[in-house]
Protein backbone atom coordinates (compact mmCIF):
# COMPACT_ATOMS: atom_id res chain seq x y z
CA UNK A 1 0.00 0.00 0.00
CA UNK A 2 2.49 2.40 0.92
CA UNK A 3 4.50 1.46 -2.39
CA UNK A 4 1.36 2.82 -4.52
CA UNK A 5 0.53 5.65 -2.54
CA UNK A 6 4.54 6.18 -3.55
CA UNK A 7 3.62 5.54 -7.01
CA UNK A 8 0.89 7.87 -7.35
CA UNK A 9 2.93 10.63 -5.59
CA UNK A 10 5.64 10.35 -7.90
CA UNK A 11 3.33 10.74 -10.80
CA UNK A 12 1.34 13.57 -9.20
CA UNK A 13 4.77 15.29 -9.14
CA UNK A 14 5.57 14.07 -12.13
CA UNK A 15 2.47 15.60 -14.40
CA UNK A 16 2.74 18.38 -11.93
CA UNK A 17 6.39 19.22 -13.33
CA UNK A 18 5.33 18.30 -16.87
CA UNK A 19 2.77 20.69 -16.71
CA UNK A 20 4.87 23.03 -15.17
CA UNK A 21 7.52 22.79 -18.09
CA UNK A 22 4.93 22.61 -21.17
CA UNK A 23 3.47 26.20 -19.62
CA UNK A 24 7.01 27.27 -19.32
CA UNK A 25 7.88 25.92 -22.94
CA UNK A 26 4.56 27.33 -24.42
CA UNK A 27 5.23 30.86 -22.24
CA UNK A 28 8.88 30.66 -24.03
CA UNK A 29 7.63 29.98 -27.61
CA UNK A 30 4.47 32.79 -27.30
CA UNK A 31 7.53 35.11 -26.34
CA UNK A 32 9.89 33.91 -29.20
CA UNK A 33 6.61 34.63 -32.11
CA UNK A 34 5.83 38.26 -30.02
CA UNK A 35 8.90 39.53 -30.58
CA UNK A 36 9.47 37.69 -34.32
CA UNK A 37 6.35 39.36 -35.02
CA UNK A 38 6.89 42.42 -33.01
CA UNK A 39 10.22 42.72 -35.60
CA UNK A 40 8.30 41.75 -38.57
CA UNK A 41 5.70 44.92 -37.63
CA UNK A 42 8.44 47.18 -37.61
CA UNK A 43 9.71 46.17 -40.58
CA UNK A 44 6.38 46.52 -42.30
CA UNK A 45 6.54 49.84 -40.41
CA UNK A 46 9.61 50.92 -41.83
CA UNK A 47 9.02 49.56 -45.19
CA UNK A 48 5.99 51.30 -45.16
CA UNK A 49 7.52 54.96 -44.31
CA UNK A 50 10.28 54.11 -47.02
CA UNK A 51 7.32 53.71 -49.34
CA UNK A 52 5.45 56.74 -48.32
CA UNK A 53 8.35 59.00 -48.36
CA UNK A 54 8.89 57.43 -52.01
CA UNK A 55 5.87 58.51 -52.70
CA UNK A 56 5.80 61.98 -51.51
CA UNK A 57 9.31 62.46 -53.46
CA UNK A 58 7.31 61.44 -56.77
CA UNK A 59 4.30 63.69 -56.04
CA UNK A 60 6.58 66.16 -55.58
CA UNK A 61 8.46 65.78 -58.88
CA UNK A 62 5.69 64.85 -61.01
CA UNK A 63 3.89 68.50 -59.57
CA UNK A 64 7.17 70.21 -60.26
CA UNK A 65 6.89 68.49 -63.83
CA UNK A 66 3.47 69.79 -64.31
CA UNK A 67 4.37 72.93 -63.25
CA UNK A 68 7.47 73.41 -65.50
CA UNK A 69 5.04 72.31 -68.53
CA UNK A 70 1.99 74.65 -67.40
CA UNK A 71 4.81 77.56 -67.20
CA UNK A 72 6.50 76.13 -70.73
CA UNK A 73 2.80 76.11 -72.74
CA UNK A 74 2.15 79.79 -70.98
CA UNK A 75 5.14 81.35 -72.40
CA UNK A 76 4.78 79.35 -75.51
CA UNK A 77 0.83 81.01 -75.65
CA UNK A 78 2.32 84.17 -74.63
CA UNK A 79 5.28 84.51 -77.37
CA UNK A 80 2.31 83.37 -80.28
CA UNK A 81 0.18 86.18 -79.09
CA UNK A 82 2.56 88.24 -79.00
CA UNK A 83 3.90 87.17 -82.90
CA UNK A 84 0.10 87.19 -84.07
CA UNK A 85 0.08 90.71 -82.62
CA UNK A 86 2.74 91.83 -84.46
CA UNK A 87 1.15 90.31 -87.43
CA UNK A 88 -1.94 91.90 -86.79
CA UNK A 89 -0.18 95.28 -86.69
CA UNK A 90 1.89 94.55 -89.64
CA UNK A 91 -1.22 93.88 -91.47
CA UNK A 92 -2.97 96.64 -90.17
CA UNK A 93 -0.07 99.19 -91.43
CA UNK A 94 -0.07 97.25 -95.09
CA UNK A 95 -3.73 97.93 -95.35
CA UNK A 96 -3.47 101.57 -94.19
CA UNK A 97 -0.81 101.50 -96.96
CA UNK A 98 -2.52 100.03 -99.85
CA UNK A 99 -5.58 102.42 -98.90
CA UNK A 100 -3.25 105.24 -99.07
CA UNK A 101 -1.78 104.08 -102.38
CA UNK A 102 -4.81 102.89 -103.43
CA UNK A 103 -6.38 106.80 -102.89
CA UNK A 104 -3.43 108.17 -104.54
CA UNK A 105 -4.54 106.23 -107.69
CA UNK A 106 -7.87 107.05 -107.68
CA UNK A 107 -6.95 110.82 -107.64
CA UNK A 108 -4.42 110.57 -110.61
CA UNK A 109 -7.07 108.18 -112.53
CA UNK A 110 -8.94 110.99 -112.38
CA UNK A 111 -6.68 112.86 -113.34
CA UNK A 112 -5.69 110.88 -116.30
CA UNK A 113 -9.28 110.52 -117.35
CA UNK A 114 -10.01 113.76 -116.98
CA UNK A 115 -6.88 114.46 -119.41
CA UNK A 116 -8.14 111.95 -121.83
CA UNK A 117 -10.87 113.36 -122.49
CA UNK A 118 -9.60 116.40 -123.11
CA UNK A 119 -6.99 114.51 -125.54
CA UNK A 120 -10.05 112.90 -127.09
CA UNK A 121 -12.10 115.78 -127.72
CA UNK A 122 -8.38 117.83 -129.43
CA UNK A 123 -8.40 114.46 -131.54
CA UNK A 124 -11.66 114.37 -132.34
CA UNK A 125 -10.86 117.90 -133.29
CA UNK A 126 -8.14 117.36 -135.32
CA UNK A 127 -9.62 114.64 -136.77
CA UNK A 128 -12.51 116.85 -138.57
CA UNK A 129 -10.03 119.28 -139.59
CA UNK A 130 -7.95 116.47 -141.70
CA UNK A 131 -10.69 114.97 -142.81
CA UNK A 132 -11.71 118.49 -144.18
CA UNK A 133 -8.35 119.19 -145.13
CA UNK A 134 -8.46 115.80 -146.68
CA UNK A 135 -11.25 116.18 -148.49
CA UNK A 136 -10.21 119.16 -149.90
CA UNK A 137 -6.59 118.05 -151.11
CA UNK A 138 -7.67 114.63 -152.37
CA UNK A 139 -11.15 115.18 -153.58
CA UNK A 140 -12.73 112.06 -151.74
CA UNK A 141 -15.79 112.81 -149.57
CA UNK A 142 -15.46 110.69 -146.02
CA UNK A 143 -17.75 108.04 -147.79
CA UNK A 144 -15.44 107.58 -150.51
CA UNK A 145 -12.54 107.78 -148.56
CA UNK A 146 -14.10 104.85 -146.05
CA UNK A 147 -14.77 102.85 -149.30
CA UNK A 148 -11.20 102.99 -150.39
CA UNK A 149 -9.99 102.23 -146.85
CA UNK A 150 -12.44 98.77 -146.46
CA UNK A 151 -11.47 97.65 -150.33
CA UNK A 152 -7.92 97.90 -148.96
CA UNK A 153 -8.55 96.34 -145.51
CA UNK A 154 -10.33 93.36 -147.71
CA UNK A 155 -7.92 93.20 -150.26
CA UNK A 156 -5.08 92.54 -147.03
CA UNK A 157 -7.99 89.91 -145.17
CA UNK A 158 -8.50 87.99 -148.19
CA UNK A 159 -4.29 87.80 -149.00
CA UNK A 160 -4.12 87.47 -144.97
CA UNK A 161 -6.56 84.71 -145.20
CA UNK A 162 -5.14 82.82 -148.38
CA UNK A 163 -2.05 82.44 -146.54
CA UNK A 164 -3.23 81.12 -143.22
CA UNK A 165 -5.56 78.84 -145.61
CA UNK A 166 -2.04 77.54 -147.39
CA UNK A 167 -0.44 77.10 -144.22
CA UNK A 168 -3.28 74.80 -142.67
CA UNK A 169 -3.52 73.06 -146.10
CA UNK A 170 0.28 72.78 -145.74
CA UNK A 171 -0.25 70.65 -142.32
CA UNK A 172 -3.14 69.15 -142.98
CA UNK A 173 -1.89 67.78 -146.16
CA UNK A 174 1.68 66.73 -144.78
CA UNK A 175 -0.09 65.21 -142.03
CA UNK A 176 -2.87 63.25 -144.39
CA UNK A 177 -0.20 62.65 -146.77
CA UNK A 178 1.75 60.71 -144.34
CA UNK A 179 -0.95 58.79 -142.84
CA UNK A 180 -2.08 57.51 -146.31
CA UNK A 181 1.06 56.77 -148.09
CA UNK A 182 2.19 55.28 -145.50
CA UNK A 183 -1.03 52.95 -145.70
CA UNK A 184 -1.13 52.70 -149.34
CA UNK A 185 2.59 52.32 -149.70
CA UNK A 186 2.02 49.15 -147.35
CA UNK A 187 -0.58 47.97 -149.43
CA UNK A 188 0.53 48.02 -152.65
CA UNK A 189 4.13 46.85 -151.45
CA UNK A 190 2.48 44.07 -150.70
CA UNK A 191 0.56 43.96 -153.85
CA UNK A 192 1.93 44.72 -157.25
CA UNK A 193 1.39 42.81 -160.29
CA UNK A 194 0.64 43.92 -164.17
CA UNK A 195 -2.43 42.82 -165.63
CA UNK A 196 -2.63 44.27 -168.92
CA UNK A 197 -3.94 41.96 -171.84
CA UNK A 198 -5.35 43.14 -175.42
CA UNK A 199 -9.15 44.14 -175.48
CA UNK A 200 -10.25 44.71 -179.02
CA UNK A 201 -9.56 42.03 -181.48
CA UNK A 202 -8.53 38.66 -181.90
CA UNK A 203 -6.18 36.92 -183.85
CA UNK A 204 -5.72 33.64 -184.94
CA UNK A 205 -2.44 32.39 -187.26
CA UNK A 206 -2.99 30.44 -189.86
CA UNK A 207 -0.13 27.80 -191.11
CA UNK A 208 -0.17 28.91 -194.46
CA UNK A 209 -2.41 31.54 -196.67
CA UNK A 210 -4.20 28.17 -198.72
CA UNK A 211 -5.92 27.91 -195.28
CA UNK A 212 -7.72 31.14 -195.72
CA UNK A 213 -9.63 29.66 -198.87
CA UNK A 214 -10.58 26.64 -196.69
CA UNK A 215 -12.26 28.98 -193.67
CA UNK A 216 -14.11 31.20 -196.61
CA UNK A 217 -14.81 28.04 -197.93
CA UNK A 218 -17.16 26.97 -201.66
CA UNK A 219 -19.43 30.19 -202.23
CA UNK A 220 -18.48 31.29 -198.06
CA UNK A 221 -20.35 28.84 -196.93
CA UNK A 222 -17.71 28.10 -193.93
CA UNK A 223 -16.87 31.23 -192.90
CA UNK A 224 -21.03 31.82 -192.17
CA UNK A 225 -21.65 29.05 -190.66
CA UNK A 226 -18.36 29.64 -188.70
CA UNK A 227 -20.15 33.41 -187.82
CA UNK A 228 -23.68 32.61 -187.07
CA UNK A 229 -22.64 29.23 -184.80
CA UNK A 230 -20.47 31.48 -183.06
CA UNK A 231 -21.45 34.97 -183.12
CA UNK A 232 -18.37 36.93 -183.81
CA UNK A 233 -17.16 38.40 -187.06
CA UNK A 234 -14.56 36.73 -189.40
CA UNK A 235 -11.99 39.39 -191.00
CA UNK A 236 -10.02 37.89 -193.62
CA UNK A 237 -7.88 40.62 -195.38
CA UNK A 238 -4.53 40.65 -197.08
CA UNK A 239 -2.50 40.32 -194.03
CA UNK A 240 -0.35 37.24 -194.66
CA UNK A 241 -1.27 33.84 -192.23
CA UNK A 242 -3.74 35.63 -190.20
CA UNK A 243 -7.20 35.96 -189.48
CA UNK A 244 -8.66 38.63 -187.15
CA UNK A 245 -12.00 37.54 -185.08
CA UNK A 246 -14.46 40.43 -184.05
CA UNK A 247 -16.75 40.26 -181.29
CA UNK A 248 -18.39 42.12 -179.08
CA UNK A 249 -18.43 39.64 -176.53
CA UNK A 250 -15.13 38.18 -175.31
CA UNK A 251 -16.64 34.78 -174.26
CA UNK A 252 -17.91 34.22 -177.99
CA UNK A 253 -14.50 35.46 -179.60
CA UNK A 254 -12.57 33.22 -177.24
CA UNK A 255 -14.96 30.04 -178.39
CA UNK A 256 -14.36 31.11 -181.86
CA UNK A 257 -10.83 31.52 -181.35
CA UNK A 258 -10.79 28.18 -180.21
CA UNK A 259 -12.86 26.06 -182.40
CA UNK A 260 -11.39 27.74 -185.34
CA UNK A 261 -7.56 26.63 -183.70
CA UNK A 262 -9.11 22.71 -183.78
CA UNK A 263 -10.71 23.28 -187.09
CA UNK A 264 -7.70 24.18 -189.08
CA UNK A 265 -5.50 21.80 -186.91
CA UNK A 266 -7.96 18.80 -187.85
CA UNK A 267 -7.75 20.01 -191.34
CA UNK A 268 -11.79 19.22 -192.02
CA UNK A 269 -13.66 22.46 -192.15
CA UNK A 270 -17.54 22.31 -193.42
CA UNK A 271 -20.93 23.35 -191.84
CA UNK A 272 -21.29 19.84 -190.23
CA UNK A 273 -17.65 19.57 -188.31
CA UNK A 274 -17.90 23.74 -187.64
CA UNK A 275 -21.13 23.22 -185.93
CA UNK A 276 -20.15 20.17 -183.76
CA UNK A 277 -16.63 22.12 -182.95
CA UNK A 278 -18.49 25.26 -182.13
CA UNK A 279 -20.49 22.74 -179.37
CA UNK A 280 -17.58 21.19 -178.13
CA UNK A 281 -15.79 24.44 -177.48
CA UNK A 282 -18.72 26.07 -175.70
CA UNK A 283 -19.24 23.32 -173.40
CA UNK A 284 -15.03 23.60 -172.63
CA UNK A 285 -15.21 27.52 -171.78
CA UNK A 286 -17.60 26.78 -169.68
CA UNK A 287 -15.37 24.48 -167.93
CA UNK A 288 -12.80 27.30 -168.47
CA UNK A 289 -14.71 29.92 -166.51
CA UNK A 290 -16.44 28.10 -163.63
CA UNK A 291 -12.52 26.52 -162.90
CA UNK A 292 -11.61 30.34 -162.85
CA UNK A 293 -14.54 31.57 -161.00
CA UNK A 294 -13.10 29.49 -158.58
CA UNK A 295 -9.58 30.26 -158.67
CA UNK A 296 -10.17 33.72 -158.80
CA UNK A 297 -12.36 32.85 -155.10
CA UNK A 298 -9.36 30.77 -153.64
CA UNK A 299 -7.18 33.42 -154.24
CA UNK A 300 -8.78 35.91 -153.49
CA UNK A 301 -9.74 34.58 -149.70
CA UNK A 302 -13.55 34.43 -150.43
CA UNK A 303 -14.88 31.22 -150.03
CA UNK A 304 -18.09 29.78 -149.53
CA UNK A 305 -19.76 32.19 -153.20
CA UNK A 306 -22.71 30.86 -155.07
CA UNK A 307 -22.30 28.90 -158.52
CA UNK A 308 -23.73 31.20 -160.25
CA UNK A 309 -21.73 34.17 -158.88
CA UNK A 310 -18.44 31.78 -159.56
CA UNK A 311 -19.98 31.41 -163.58
CA UNK A 312 -20.16 34.94 -163.32
CA UNK A 313 -16.91 35.47 -162.14
CA UNK A 314 -15.46 32.87 -164.60
CA UNK A 315 -16.87 34.87 -167.01
CA UNK A 316 -14.57 38.15 -166.59
CA UNK A 317 -11.16 36.26 -167.37
CA UNK A 318 -12.13 37.27 -171.53
CA UNK A 319 -13.62 40.41 -170.44
CA UNK A 320 -10.90 43.63 -170.59
CA UNK A 321 -11.15 47.17 -169.50
CA UNK A 322 -8.96 49.82 -170.85
CA UNK A 323 -6.61 46.67 -171.77
CA UNK A 324 -6.28 45.18 -168.41
CA UNK A 325 -7.73 41.67 -167.71
CA UNK A 326 -11.16 42.52 -165.40
CA UNK A 327 -10.88 38.99 -163.86
CA UNK A 328 -7.86 39.93 -162.43
CA UNK A 329 -8.51 43.21 -161.62
CA UNK A 330 -11.48 42.10 -159.44
CA UNK A 331 -8.92 39.78 -157.71
CA UNK A 332 -5.56 42.42 -157.12
CA UNK A 333 -8.99 45.04 -155.82
CA UNK A 334 -9.96 42.16 -153.58
CA UNK A 335 -6.59 41.74 -152.38
CA UNK A 336 -6.12 45.63 -152.06
CA UNK A 337 -9.57 45.98 -150.11
CA UNK A 338 -8.62 43.16 -147.75
CA UNK A 339 -4.96 45.46 -146.85
CA UNK A 340 -7.02 48.80 -146.62
CA UNK A 341 -9.57 47.04 -144.35
CA UNK A 342 -6.84 45.23 -141.99
CA UNK A 343 -5.15 48.51 -141.97
CA UNK A 344 -8.34 50.69 -140.85
CA UNK A 345 -9.84 48.40 -138.67
CA UNK A 346 -12.70 47.92 -140.93
CA UNK A 347 -13.92 44.33 -141.54
CA UNK A 348 -11.88 42.43 -143.71
CA UNK A 349 -13.89 39.46 -144.99
CA UNK A 350 -16.81 41.99 -146.37
CA UNK A 351 -13.89 44.29 -147.76
CA UNK A 352 -12.44 41.51 -150.22
CA UNK A 353 -16.09 40.01 -150.93
CA UNK A 354 -17.13 43.32 -152.22
CA UNK A 355 -13.83 43.98 -154.02
CA UNK A 356 -13.57 40.80 -155.54
CA UNK A 357 -17.57 40.82 -156.84
CA UNK A 358 -17.35 44.87 -157.38
CA UNK A 359 -16.77 44.59 -161.12
CA UNK A 360 -19.15 41.15 -161.81
CA UNK A 361 -22.12 43.23 -163.40
CA UNK A 362 -19.71 43.27 -166.13
CA UNK A 363 -20.45 39.85 -167.07
CA UNK A 364 -23.92 40.91 -167.97
CA UNK A 365 -24.16 44.53 -168.66
CA UNK A 366 -24.67 43.64 -172.47
CA UNK A 367 -27.21 41.82 -172.10
CA UNK A 368 -29.05 43.89 -169.03
CA UNK A 369 -29.44 47.71 -169.25
CA UNK A 370 -28.20 49.93 -166.43
CA UNK A 371 -24.19 50.85 -165.09
CA UNK A 372 -22.53 47.72 -164.32
CA UNK A 373 -22.27 48.19 -160.73
CA UNK A 374 -25.89 48.40 -159.92
CA UNK A 375 -26.54 45.07 -162.20
CA UNK A 376 -23.16 43.70 -160.17
CA UNK A 377 -25.30 44.43 -156.76
CA UNK A 378 -28.77 43.00 -157.54
CA UNK A 379 -27.06 40.10 -158.96
CA UNK A 380 -25.57 39.35 -155.39
CA UNK A 381 -28.49 40.77 -153.48
CA UNK A 382 -30.36 37.70 -155.38
CA UNK A 383 -27.59 34.83 -154.58
CA UNK A 384 -27.38 36.16 -150.87
CA UNK A 385 -24.06 38.40 -150.40
CA UNK A 386 -24.76 40.70 -147.28
CA UNK A 387 -26.43 44.00 -147.53
CA UNK A 388 -23.32 45.51 -146.86
CA UNK A 389 -21.47 44.08 -149.68
CA UNK A 390 -23.98 44.70 -152.04
CA UNK A 391 -23.54 48.21 -150.92
CA UNK A 392 -19.60 48.26 -151.76
CA UNK A 393 -20.38 47.07 -154.96
CA UNK A 394 -22.55 49.53 -156.16
CA UNK A 395 -21.43 52.03 -155.09
CA UNK A 396 -17.78 52.01 -156.41
CA UNK A 397 -18.99 54.40 -158.96
CA UNK A 398 -20.81 56.70 -156.72
CA UNK A 399 -24.02 55.83 -158.72
CA UNK A 400 -25.05 55.28 -154.82
CA UNK A 401 -24.63 56.39 -151.71
CA UNK A 402 -21.54 54.57 -149.68
CA UNK A 403 -22.84 53.79 -146.11
CA UNK A 404 -20.18 52.09 -144.77
CA UNK A 405 -16.14 52.02 -144.39
CA UNK A 406 -16.08 48.75 -146.74
CA UNK A 407 -17.51 50.28 -149.75
CA UNK A 408 -15.27 53.27 -149.36
CA UNK A 409 -12.53 50.58 -149.15
CA UNK A 410 -13.77 48.77 -152.26
CA UNK A 411 -13.63 52.22 -154.17
CA UNK A 412 -9.76 53.21 -153.13
CA UNK A 413 -8.84 49.81 -153.81
CA UNK A 414 -10.73 49.59 -157.59
CA UNK A 415 -9.40 53.41 -158.76
CA UNK A 416 -5.66 52.09 -156.95
CA UNK A 417 -5.55 49.06 -159.46
CA UNK A 418 -7.48 51.02 -162.46
CA UNK A 419 -5.48 53.75 -161.86
CA UNK A 420 -1.40 52.87 -161.23
CA UNK A 421 0.76 52.94 -164.28
CA UNK A 422 0.86 50.17 -166.04
CA UNK A 423 -3.01 48.95 -165.19
CA UNK A 424 -4.82 50.39 -168.48
CA UNK A 425 -4.04 51.55 -171.77
CA UNK A 426 -6.06 54.56 -173.31
CA UNK A 427 -7.22 55.43 -176.80
CA UNK A 428 -4.36 57.98 -178.40
CA UNK A 429 -7.71 60.50 -179.30
CA UNK A 430 -9.14 60.17 -175.93
CA UNK A 431 -5.83 60.98 -174.38
CA UNK A 432 -5.32 63.90 -176.67
CA UNK A 433 -8.79 65.37 -175.43
CA UNK A 434 -8.02 65.19 -172.13
CA UNK A 435 -4.96 66.98 -172.29
CA UNK A 436 -6.24 69.67 -174.72
CA UNK A 437 -9.53 69.85 -172.21
CA UNK A 438 -7.17 70.44 -168.93
CA UNK A 439 -5.47 73.18 -171.14
CA UNK A 440 -8.56 74.96 -172.18
CA UNK A 441 -9.70 75.17 -168.42
CA UNK A 442 -6.86 76.81 -167.40
CA UNK A 443 -6.94 78.91 -169.25
CA UNK A 444 -10.38 80.18 -169.38
CA UNK A 445 -9.14 81.80 -165.87
CA UNK A 446 -8.33 85.71 -166.11
CA UNK A 447 -4.72 85.92 -165.49
CA UNK A 448 -3.37 82.80 -166.90
CA UNK A 449 -0.46 83.19 -169.74
CA UNK A 450 0.45 79.51 -170.66
CA UNK A 451 -0.68 76.39 -169.61
CA UNK A 452 0.95 73.14 -170.06
CA UNK A 453 -0.52 69.22 -169.58
CA UNK A 454 2.72 67.40 -168.45
CA UNK A 455 3.31 63.79 -167.19
CA UNK A 456 0.34 62.34 -168.93
CA UNK A 457 -1.99 64.37 -167.89
CA UNK A 458 -1.42 64.33 -164.12
CA UNK A 459 -0.15 67.46 -163.60
CA UNK A 460 -1.03 70.79 -165.26
CA UNK A 461 1.21 73.76 -164.65
CA UNK A 462 -0.63 77.18 -165.37
CA UNK A 463 1.92 80.44 -165.66
CA UNK A 464 0.16 83.76 -164.86
CA UNK A 465 1.51 87.38 -165.19
CA UNK A 466 2.59 88.02 -162.14
CA UNK A 467 1.19 92.05 -162.55
CA UNK A 468 -2.58 90.34 -162.48
CA UNK A 469 -2.17 87.70 -159.82
CA UNK A 470 -0.21 87.62 -156.60
CA UNK A 471 0.83 85.30 -154.41
CA UNK A 472 -2.99 84.84 -152.42
CA UNK A 473 -4.30 84.78 -155.59
CA UNK A 474 -2.13 82.03 -157.11
CA UNK A 475 -3.32 80.03 -154.47
CA UNK A 476 -7.60 80.72 -155.17
CA UNK A 477 -6.42 80.33 -158.87
CA UNK A 478 -5.04 76.37 -157.98
CA UNK A 479 -8.08 75.80 -155.78
CA UNK A 480 -10.85 76.88 -158.77
CA UNK A 481 -8.73 75.19 -161.71
CA UNK A 482 -8.69 71.65 -159.44
CA UNK A 483 -12.48 72.42 -158.48
CA UNK A 484 -13.48 72.86 -162.46
CA UNK A 485 -11.58 70.02 -163.38
CA UNK A 486 -13.16 67.91 -160.69
CA UNK A 487 -16.59 69.09 -162.27
CA UNK A 488 -16.06 69.12 -165.98
CA UNK A 489 -13.77 66.03 -166.78
CA UNK A 490 -13.23 62.49 -165.92
CA UNK A 491 -9.90 60.70 -165.10
CA UNK A 492 -8.17 58.47 -163.72
CA UNK A 493 -6.00 58.89 -160.08
CA UNK A 494 -5.11 62.61 -159.47
CA UNK A 495 -4.41 65.76 -161.05
CA UNK A 496 -1.75 67.98 -159.82
CA UNK A 497 -2.27 71.77 -160.53
CA UNK A 498 1.09 74.23 -160.28
CA UNK A 499 0.58 78.08 -160.45
CA UNK A 500 3.97 79.46 -161.55
CA UNK A 501 4.19 83.62 -160.92
CA UNK A 502 7.49 84.78 -161.87
CA UNK A 503 8.58 88.14 -161.05
CA UNK A 504 11.27 89.86 -162.82
CA UNK A 505 13.07 92.82 -162.29
CA UNK A 506 15.09 94.69 -165.62
CA UNK A 507 17.49 97.31 -165.97
CA UNK A 508 20.13 98.67 -167.98
CA UNK A 509 23.41 100.18 -167.20
CA UNK A 510 23.85 103.19 -169.87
Amino acid sequence: MPDTMAVVALLAIAGIGGAILGYLARRVLTATKIRTAESYAERLVADARAQQKEIILEGKDEVLQAQRAAEEEARERRTDFQRQERLLLDRSESLDRKSEALERREALAEERLAELETEKSQVAALRAQQLTSLESIGGLSAGEARQSLIHEIEQEAQAEASQRVREIERRATEDGEERSRRILTTVMQRMAADHTSEATVTVVHLPNDDMKGRIIGREGRNIRALEQATGVDLIIDDTPEAVVLSGFDPVRREVARMALTKLIADGRIHPGRIEETVAKCREEIEVVMRQAGEQAAYDAGVPGLHAELIRLLGRLKYRTSYGQNVLNHCIETARLAGMLAAELGANVADAKKGGLLHDIGKAVDHEVEGPHAQIGAEIAGRFGISPIVCNAIGAHHQEVEQETVEATVVQIADAISASRPGARGEALDSYIKRLDDLQQIALSFPGVERCYAIQAGREVRILVSPTEVDDGASSRLAHDVVRKIEEQLQYPGQIKVTVIRETRAVDYAR
